[in-house]
């Protein structure tokens, strides 16, 4: 599964464009006054405004062994989050894969994260043009069981890892959700930010087929 483009929302439109083009040095694949949209990868990622402040979680995918470089490059630019007792990265031991986290220019929990059991290495110092794409999106909701099921029967996408009460995941480790029931799970990992059912829009590529998903009033249900 790859996660062709995500869509989310934020009353911080100016701030957020403003960390991904002077901050991080992308260019903007489109825009107007209401949104922005950035090529990253296979991905693209847009923002539109709101009046509503809401917050998320998403992730990057980077070559698997390409996390000490990708850490010095962001730490230079961004302010990198500690773990515990002054560790920037942690090991998800049972994902085979290694992150860090930092927020963007809207306030969103952001992250990169390289996975082991891709054979994706690259041989060159990392770049942010080295970004392979979106790795994952963060859902709140209180039914981890039905979004799965739901996910399963209309993408063909495959749980893979967690359980389906707390915290589960769906897809691939090239893109996935993170379902989350915020009832058991209330925030995101490292921060206090609170896990909530946040409204997406994202396009899913998956056995060669594309689908258009959007997630509203904590319901995920298909575009087409």
């Amino acid at each position: 599964m790859k996660i062709k483009k995500l869509t989310i929302l934020t009353n911080q439109l100016q701030e957020g464009k403003d960390f991904f083009t002077k901050t991080l040095g992308l260019k903007v694949y489109e825009e107007n006054d209401d949104m922005f949209c950035i090529q990253i990868g296979w991905s693209k990622l847009e923002f539109k405004k709101s009046d509503i402040p809401f917050l998320y979680h998403y992730c990057f995918l980077i070559p698997s062994n390409r996390l000490p470089d990708a850490l010095a490059w962001m730490e230079n630019r961004v302010n990198i989050l500690e773990i515990e007792n002054g560790q920037r990265t942690v090991n998800f031991t049972e994902w085979n894969a290694d992150s860090f986290y930092f927020y963007d220019g809207s306030g969103n929990l952001a992250e990169f994260i390289a996975h082991h059991d891709l054979e994706n290495t690259s041989n060159k110092k990392f770049e942010i043009t080295d970004i392979l794409g979106i790795n994952e999106i963060g859902i709140g909701t209180d039914d981890v069981s039905g979004v799965n099921s739901f996910l399963e029967e209309t993408c063909q996408t495959e749980f893979w890892k967690g359980d389906l009460d707390r915290f589960g995941t769906n897809g691939s480790p090239k893109g996935r959700f993170l379902i989350t029931n915020y009832n058991k799970k209330e925030t995101w990992f490292p921060t206090q930010i609170r896990i909530k059912p946040s409204p997406f829009e994202v396009e899913i590529e998956n056995n060669g087929k594309l689908y258009h998903l959007e997630f509203v009033d904590g319901t995920l249900k298909s575009n087409y």
